[in-house]
C-alpha cells in the first residue's frame, strides 16, 4: 500500500494502491496550469501522500474525510512511527514538527479546495484556522474598513515555537569554503552570503541578470517577485574566473551555474546536486551546521548587526513578513548591556 512521487516531464505524478491518487494528480495539473511554481507544484506532491498513507492505514476514502479525520490525522503525524517492513505500523517517540505538520495541511486544504471547485466534493473538511481577532475588510481601499467585514482567515492548526534564524559563525563559514574547490562552488557559497540568495536563485540565476560593472545580480524570487540585490565583490571575481575557466566553451545555457563535468556537463545545477554537493563538503570540512539557508540566515543577521534600516533589509531579504525579517535582528548580551548603559547615561544627563 505504499504511496510514492515520481518525477515526469510534466512535473510530479503520485502512484500506489490509492483511490484518490487520481484527483491528487489532477490537483497538481490544475497547479500547473494555473502557473503556480515548479517548487510550489513539488511541495504540495510530497506533502499529500501523507494523508494518503493515514487514510489508507485507516482504511479511509477522500470522500469520508471530516474535519474530524483532519485533526486525527494530524495527531497521527504528531506520534514518529518506525519503518514498516508490512503493513502494520508501530508508534514511539517524537513525530512530525510543527512547521511540518502546518505544511502538510495546507497542501491538503488546497487539494480539498480544488475538489470542491470541480464538484467531486461539498465541502472543504480542513478548518481554516484564524489569525488574528476581528474581522478584516471585504474590500481594499480607502473605505475598505468601512464595510461589514469577514472573519480573518489563514495562520496554522498546530502552534509553533517562534525561533530565532540560526546564524553561522566565521570559523565554520572559513572552513567550509577551504574545502571547496572549485571557481563555481564558491560563487554560489558567496552568493548566498553576501547577497542572501535562496539555493533556488542561487540555480536559477541568469547571466543576463548579473551586472559585473555596478556588482549587482537581479534575482527572481518566491511569487514570483524580483528584486536587484547589490553583492560583495568576492563573488564577481569567483563567477568571473569560472565563466572564464570552468565553464564548458560554446555552452548556450542562459543559467550562470551549470554542471563542469560528467553526461549532463553543461546542464544547469540542480536541487539534489546542490545538496549532494553541501552533504559533501560537510564531511570534508567537518563544518557540519553549513547549510544553504543557514548562509541567507548569516546574511541577514550580519547585515542587521550593522544597524541597517529594518524596511531596507526586508527589501533585501524579500519577506512578505515584517516579523520574519526582525528575527534577524537579535543583539548579543554586549551589544545589551552597552545600549543600555547609553539609554541610562541619557537618562541621567536629561534628570540634572
Amino acid at each position: 500500500m505504499t504511496v510514492r512521487v515520481h518525477a515526469s516531464n510534466d512535473g510530479y505524478v503520485i502512484v500506489g494502491q490509492w483511490a484518490g491518487c487520481a484527483a491528487a494528480n489532477a490537483f497538481l495539473t490544475h497547479l500547473a496550469g494555473r502557473g503556480f511554481s515548479s517548487a510550489t507544484v513539488r511541495a504540495c506532491a510530497f506533502e499529500v501522500p501523507n494523508l494518503a498513507r493515514f487514510l489508507l492505514d485507516h482504511e479511509l476514502r477522500l470522500a469520508a474525510v471530516t474535519s474530524v479525520t483532519v485533526f486525527e490525522w494530524i495527531d497521527w503525524q504528531e506520534v514518529r512511527r518506525e519503518p514498516r517492513p508490512a503493513a502494520a505500523t508501530r508508534r514511539i517517540g517524537r513525530g512530525a514538527a510543527a512547521s511540518t505538520i502546518n505544511r502538510r495541511v495546507a497542501a491538503v486544504r488546497a487539494l480539498f479546495e480544488y475538489l470542491v471547485m470541480t464538484g467531486v466534493r461539498a465541502d472543504n473538511p480542513v478548518p481554516s484556522p484564524r489569525r488574528g481577532q476581528g474581522l478584516r475588510p471585504q474590500a481594499r481601499g480607502l473605505l475598505g474598513h468601512l464595510g461589514p467585514g469577514r472573519p480573518r482567515a489563514g495562520g496554522r492548526l498546530v502552534r509553533q515555537p517562534r525561533l530565532l534564524p540560526e546564524s553561522l559563525d566565521a570559523d565554520a563559514v572559513e572552513q567550509f569554503v577551504a574545502s571547496l574547490r572549485t571557481h563555481r562552488d564558491r560563487a554560489m557559497v558567496w552568493a548566498m552570503l553576501f547577497g542572501g540568495l535562496r539555493s533556488a536563485e542561487v540555480r536559477s540565476l541568469r547571466l543576463a541578470d548579473v551586472d559585473f560593472g555596478r556588482r549587482r545580480v537581479r534575482v527572481l524570487g518566491k511569487g514570483p517577485k524580483e528584486r536587484v540585490v547589490p553583492v560583495d565583490a568576492a563573488f564577481f571575481i569567483e563567477l568571473s574566473a569560472c565563466l572564464r575557466l570552468e565553464r564548458p566553451p560554446g555552452l548556450v545555457t542562459e543559467e550562470c551555474f551549470v554542471v563542469l563535468r560528467g553526461p549532463t556537463a553543461g546542464a544547469p545545477v540542480t536541487e539534489a546536486g546542490l545538496r549532494s554537493l553541501f552533504r559533501r563538503h560537510r564531511d570534508l570540512s567537518g563544518a557540519t551546521r553549513v547549510r544553504p539557508h543557514r548562509l541567507r540566515h548569516t546574511y541577514g543577521t550580519e547585515i542587521a548587526s550593522a544597524v541597517i534600516d529594518l524596511m531596507v533589509l526586508r527589501e533585501l531579504t524579500v519577506h512578505v513578513s515584517p516579523g520574519t525579517t526582525a528575527g534577524y535582528v537579535h543583539l548579543s548580551v554586549e551589544q545589551l548591556a552597552a545600549e543600555y548603559g547609553a539609554a541610562r547615561a541619557r537618562l541621567a544627563g536629561t534628570r540634572r
